[in-house]
């Protein structure tokens, strides 16, 4: 059985071609992404510290490369952690 992505198009198990609806834009006219705004850096954030990628989040490339930027800024000034903390 073959896993899709959420934004892919492909074929499913029974050879009928699915439809993946775009996602909508959820920063949309912002202007400014400040790397102080942990609660707003924290959505583009997965559990484990990384970066999602925009086919997940839905934002254009030029809010990505700063969203990239502003969490690598406060990952520095120690607001973020580098990886998630290990609870076992």
């Amino acid at each position: 059985m073959s896993n899709i992505f959420p934004m892919q198009t492909g074929v499913n198990t029974k050879g009928k071609k699915t439809v993946v609806k775009k996602k909508h834009n959820p920063i949309k006219g912002r202007k400014a992404i400040d790397h102080l705004d942990i609660k707003f850096l924290g959505r583009y954030i997965n559990d484990q510290g990384k970066i999602l990628p925009r086919r997940i989040t839905g934002v254009t490339a030029t809010q990505q490369k700063a969203i990239a930027r502003a969490i690598k800024h406060s990952r520095h000034l120690a607001l973020i952690p580098f990886v998630a903390s290990d609870l076992s």
